[in-house]
Parts: structure tokens; C-alpha cells; sequence
């Protein structure tokens, strides 16, 4: 037989009986904690708040590839808590010292049409005050195309780009962090599972 064949069996071997130990090792230790008292490490102090020292010029791309044009709210939500975080102290960043680009390429695409404005009037609200603040709202120029949508269809802060794959990779060459706000359906209210 092969040398390095036989080195990998007991490797193998080696690594199926560690594996059975530590998990006979975890059960055991577990086992009833039902009838005794617990005491788990780290429990009897509070956790710690700590201020990380963010950059004082911050550069983020906000990835929004929505599959139902209401979850723009929540996305929006999410830079809402970012530049608020930052904007508040002990970081007191100013909003031109933030250089944030909203990517739009999914069904969210249909918010930024004028013809849908009673629809999303209060994104499109929130979209211009972040606008106004510096935030760029740029759209996928292939999604607008699949949506049937020219520039004229789109309001005066919206620029429109090529391609939002090359958009993403363009900018993160430049040192942009990406952010890709997951917006799921809510299953549970916060008091049933706290």
C-alpha cells in the first residue's frame, strides 16, 4: 500500500476517535443542568460598552439587492444607524466627512421611478434627506434596463451607472467598505424571544 495512503487512514482514525471523545466529553458535561445550579463563566459582571476608535473619514457602499420593493425601508434603516451612529458622540463625524454610495439593482429599483412616488413617497423622502446629507443614490443602468425604465423615469438625485457588478468591484478597489442590509420577515416580536 502507499505510504502517504496509510499516513491518512490513521490521520483519519486519529480524528473520528478525538471527535467521538469531545462530543461524549461536551454531553456529559451538560447533562442535567436542569436540577443544579449554574454557574457559567462571565455571568457575574455586566458586559462592557466600549467606543471603537472608527476612521474619522469613512468610506461605505451600501449594497441594496431587495426581492420586494417594501424591504427598502429597513435597508434604509440600516444606513440610517450608521451615519447616526457616527454622527453622534464620542465620534461627532460630520456628514461630508462620510462618503457613502447607495447601490440600487434589485426590485427596490421600482422606489426610485416618479410614476411610483405615491406608492414609496416615504422612502423617497428619507432617500432625498440622505441625498441632501451627501449620501449618492446610484442605479444599476441593466436592472433599470430590465425594468423598462430610461433616465427621464428616474428623479434628479438618481445617477445612473452601467453595471452594478462592476459598480461594487470599482469601488471596493478604491477602499470602500461594502455593507449588504439582509432584510428578513420579522417571525418573532422581540418579547417573545428576549
Amino acid at each position: 500500500m502507499n505510504r502517504s495512503f496509510i499516513q491518512i487512514v490513521r490521520l483519519s482514525a486519529i480524528l473520528i476517535f478525538a471527535a467521538g471523545t469531545y462530543t461524549q466529553a461536551n454531553d456529559n458535561e451538560f447533562e442535567d443542568t436542569q436540577s443544579r445550579p449554574q454557574s457559567i463563566p462571565y455571568s457575574q459582571k455586566p458586559a462592557e460598552f466600549i467606543d471603537t476608535p472608527y476612521a474619522d473619514e469613512q468610506n461605505v457602499l451600501f449594497e441594496f439587492f431587495l426581492d420586494d420593493p417594501n424591504k427598502i425601508h429597513s435597508a434604509l434603516f440600516w444606513l440610517r444607524s450608521y451615519m447616526n451612529t457616527l454622527m453622534a458622540e464620542p465620534y461627532g463625524l460630520a456628514p461630508e466627512f462620510m462618503n457613502i454610495i447607495v447601490l440600487i439593482h434589485g426590485t427596490e429599483i421600482v422606489t426610485l421611478a416618479k410614476k411610483n412616488y405615491p406608492q414609496y413617497q416615504s422612502a423617497v423622502k428619507r432617500m432625498i434627506y440622505y441625498e441632501q446629507l451627501g449620501v449618492e443614490f446610484r442605479v444599476c443602468g441593466d436592472a433599470a434596463n430590465d425594468f423598462g425604465y430610461k433616465p427621464e423615469d428616474f428623479y434628479s438625485f438618481v445617477k445612473i451607472i452601467p453595471n452594478a457588478m462592476a459598480e461594487i468591484a470599482h469601488w471596493q478597489h478604491q477602499g470602500y467598505a461594502l455593507i449588504r442590509p439582509l432584510v428578513f420577515e420579522k417571525k418573532f416580536s422581540v418579547e417573545d424571544i428576549r
